[in-house]
């Protein structure tokens, strides 16, 4: 009767269990959702202010006169550890991180600390971000800029154009094959720019490398639990073909985890939350490009 009373408790247990993980994976792919509908009622503001013609012959003017594939051209540079230094003031996942932030003077600390890029978070409900953050950011330095935010729409592309990013995020667990597939072509046939793809598992990374995506970040945090590994970028990096550039982002923290990446095959690392967290973020990029430095060198 013990015994029995005992292996019944932990099949509950068992059953509480994945029932909580289940609504934790419906409560995360729900916030998904909503940052998405949001984005779309936002957009439809934007839209009904600009055409989308307007828009596109912006992007196409500007894009004449800049760099073509300046983003994936600087992550390519071997002689440095290529670090995306990220602008963001808060995540869903971590709540607000750094409530007063000014764009431009942190941008040119990221720069004078090393950053091969700068990455702009410009979704504006739940990372505090703006798309005016990243034209301030694009005219105050020289390094290639990032727009990261949850673009589904070719519309955003354009915009992000326009506004003077030379690379833009396309998450694979936002968008169905065919779009993806568009918006890549779009970003960088088009208008010459980079696509970062965003992976969190091997059947994204598949996803990613049928759209012929050349420039894949993996993200080390899972999308259902919010739980951060590198053991992520450890095992994806496989499954990537030799002519793809890949960036490790998300959960790296210092000198180490950098130098282990890179002999993996990883070009560049995008690093958010240790910086904005950091007193002076431009000094600790540079603590923390020395420290990988030092690392390979023992390696």
């Amino acid at each position: 009767m013990l015994l029995r009373a005992v292996i019944t408790a932990k099949q509950n247990i068992q059953n509480e269990i994945q029932i909580s993980c289940r609504r934790k994976r419906y409560l995360i792919m729900d916030l998904l959702a909503e940052i998405l509908a949001d984005k779309q009622l936002r957009l439809a503001q934007v839209k009904a202010q600009t055409s989308l013609k307007t828009v596109r012959e912006q992007a196409c003017k500007v894009r004449a006169e800049a760099a073509p594939h300046a983003f994936s051209a600087a992550l390519s540079e071997n002689e440095r550890i290529n670090i995306i230094a990220e602008i963001k003031r808060a995540s869903p996942s971590r709540g607000m991180i750094r409530a007063h932030v000014e764009p431009v003077k942190l941008a040119r600390e990221y720069e004078a600390g090393g950053a091969a890029a700068i990455s702009v978070l410009t979704e504006e409900a739940r990372f505090r971000g703006a798309l005016a953050d990243l034209c301030a950011v694009r005219g105050a330095v020289s390094v290639p800029v990032l727009r990261k935010d949850f673009i589904f729409d070719e519309y955003q592309v354009y915009e992000a154009a326009a506004a003077g990013a030379d690379a833009l995020l396309l998450i694979v667990a936002a968008l169905d094959d065919q779009t993806l597939a568009r918006l890549r072509r779009i970003t960088e046939d088009e208008l010459g720019m980079d696509a970062l793809v965003e992976v969190h598992t091997r059947e994204e990374m598949r996803c990613a490398l049928l759209c012929n995506a050349k420039t894949i970040g993996v993200n080390n945090r899972d999308l259902r639990t919010f739980n951060v590994s590198l053991d992520t970028s450890l095992e994806l990096i496989r499954e990537a073909t030799e002519n793809v550039l890949c960036v490790s982002e998300s959960g790296l923290r210092d000198g180490s985890d950098l130098a282990k990446l890179s002999l993996l095959g990883y070009k560049a690392f995008l690093i958010g939350e240790t910086l904005m967290r950091a007193d002076e973020p431009g000094k600790t990029l540079r603590a923390l490009l020395d420290e990988a430095k030092e690392k390979m060198k023992e390696r």
